[in-house]
């Protein structure tokens, strides 16, 4: 579960003028969503309407929800068959911004970065209130703040916002980026890079912090948005385009009346629910999916009235945190990178 990389991002978006002169091919085909009506006797059963959703990622527990709405028939009762697919190559932020997919899993970085370069992506829900990400080490090398990142080394996928998040959090601390090795491991594996590369490097505890534990190696973490409310982003989010949203409103509230669905019934039943994924991601480890499950069903909602709703504080502070350190070419227009309006009330 690696933070996208920043030039995946810089492709995606050539990528995307490209695409985008293919329309939204695949976003308004199929039936109209709705209820499933039950057939007669003699009757056919109504049509589903055949929708895609892209992930982030390869599939973890940040996305229960969605294999919990599809096993357990959330998105069929809405009159949807939605097929959850692996990211391609141009990278889902450019697939949902030009309408070849209608919905994705992005991050806030990646929806801030697009719309800044006039790309139509929105942030439909949050799936994780807080970010839960941050720094981790292994025990033995003695890195429990921010100072402690000089002298070491840093192991990462060569994006500038990683060193801009050092300095910021170093700066707290007193401490200089400068004195950090910063080593471009690219998909490296966690583990294998600590024995081998590096000191620390940028997780997420949900998956990467309980293997840890699993595995016996325990880490320090420092989380980020312990130093600063800027950097307690949204990571990851569901996003569509905006053209979706004009054209066919009643399909993203039938998406999402069933995704919140899902995402309930993983912060009611985390066992059940890694159950579930586990069972439509047969390749997964097991013992893993639960115990991330059992560790993350609590954040999904965590101290928000209902599970994904966004803050516009949280879009403009980190986006002005991004603008301030020179990774924005302009100011967001943090009102319309989200929206709320899909979200099923409590």
């Amino acid at each position: 579960m690696k933070q996208r990389t920043w030039l995946s991002l810089l492709l995606a978006c050539v990528l995307l003028l490209v695409a985008s002169a293919c329309g939204a091919s695949g976003q308004n085909g199929g039936s109209a969503p709705g209820k499933q009506e039950t057939a007669g006797e003699g009757e056919q059963p109504a049509k589903l309407r055949d929708v895609q959703l892209m992930l982030d990622w390869s599939a973890n527990t940040n996305h229960t929800g969605l294999y919990a709405a599809k096993e357990l028939g959330y998105y069929e009762e809405e009159g949807l068959n939605v097929q959850i697919v692996q990211p391609g190559s141009g990278g889902t932020d450019a697939m949902v911004a030009s309408g070849n997919v209608p919905f994705g899993i992005s991050y806030q970085e990646g929806v801030t970065l697009a719309r800044t370069q006039g790309l139509p992506l929105v942030s439909i829900a949050a799936i994780i209130q807080h970010n839960t990400s941050g720094f981790a080490a292994p025990k033995d090398r003695g890195i429990q703040k921010a100072s402690d990142f000089e002298g070491k080394s840093y192991g990462g996928w060569g994006s500038p916002i990683e060193e801009a998040v050092m300095k910021s959090i170093m700066e707290i601390d007193g401490a200089d980026v400068n004195k950090v090795n910063i080593v471009n491991i690219g998909d490296a594996d966690y583990f294998t890079a600590v024995k081998r590369d590096i000191d620390f490097a940028w997780i997420y505890y949900a998956w990467t912090g309980i293997e840890a534990q699993l595995r016996g190696e325990p880490l320090d973490m420092i989380y980020v948005k312990d130093y600063s409310e800027q950097l307690d982003y949204y990571t990851p989010v569901i996003v569509t385009n905006e053209k979706l949203i004009a054209d066919d409103p009643e399909l993203v509230k039938a998406f999402m009346r069933a995704t919140s669905k899902g995402y309930q019934y993983a912060i009611d039943h985390p066992e059940d629910a890694a159950a579930l994924l586990s069972k439509a991601v047969p390749d997964l480890d097991a013992e893993l999916v639960l115990e991330s499950q059992k560790w993350l069903s609590p954040r999904y909602q965590d101290d928000s009235p209902r599970w994904g709703e966004q803050k516009a504080e949280v879009w403009s502070g980190y986006a002005d945190w991004m603008f301030e350190r020179k990774l924005l070419e302009k100011e967001l227009d943090a009102e319309r990178a989200f929206t709320n309006e899909f979200l099923p009330d409590k």
